[in-house]
């Protein structure tokens, strides 16, 4: 099993914006996508939720995503150097959470649709159209990909809640 070490929040790497994959059929691209998708499945074991992780949370600054939807809307797939080519203009605002601060919500505006180039595992060029819950986690990861956290969008000084408080705070 390739389960990974999860960064944390704190850890610089996580503010470095990550680099091009080259090829999407090498040795290394092809373990970074096994390293994702157990580490994905491990974390959703223990921790009790995940939908998608970033290359960057385990320690590899390349431009690939892993998504494995929990109601089996989109994935499981690895989305290589994939990015935003269209947000719509209306935003929605939502808790958002982080494998790399499990504890911690952070109140944040997304786009409520966004279209997502990206090349699959054979390098064939692929997109997607994106609404709702899928295109908030796609904006989530592409921005783990530019080295910007949920943290660096919260919604004012009183947008971040431990997971586990009896009450969120309301939308503001």
């Amino acid at each position: 099993m390739a389960v990974r070490e999860i960064i944390l929040l704190g850890d610089p790497l996580l503010w470095q914006p990550s680099g091009q994959v080259g090829d999407p059929g090498s040795v290394e691209t092809r373990q970074t996508i096994t390293d994702l998708a157990e580490t994905l499945g491990d974390f959703r074991v223990r921790h009790g939720f995940g939908r998608a992780i970033a290359a960057p949370q385990i320690g590899v600054s390349k431009r690939l995503i892993f998504v494995s939807m929990n109601d089996g809307s989109f994935g499981p797939a690895p989305l290589i150097n994939p990015r935003i080519t269209r947000a719509s203009e209306e935003m929605m605002e939502l808790w958002d959470d982080c494998f790399s601060f499990p504890d911690l919500l952070v109140r944040v505006y997304r786009h409520e649709a966004v279209a997502v180039s990206y090349e699959d595992s054979d390098g064939v060029s692929r997109s997607i159209e994106a609404r709702g819950d899928l295109a908030e986690l796609l904006q989530h990861e592409i921005d783990h990909l530019d080295g910007i956290l949920a943290t660096d969008r919260v919604i004012g000084p009183r947008g971040f809640s431990h997971r586990l408080a009896t009450e969120l705070p309301r939308p503001f």
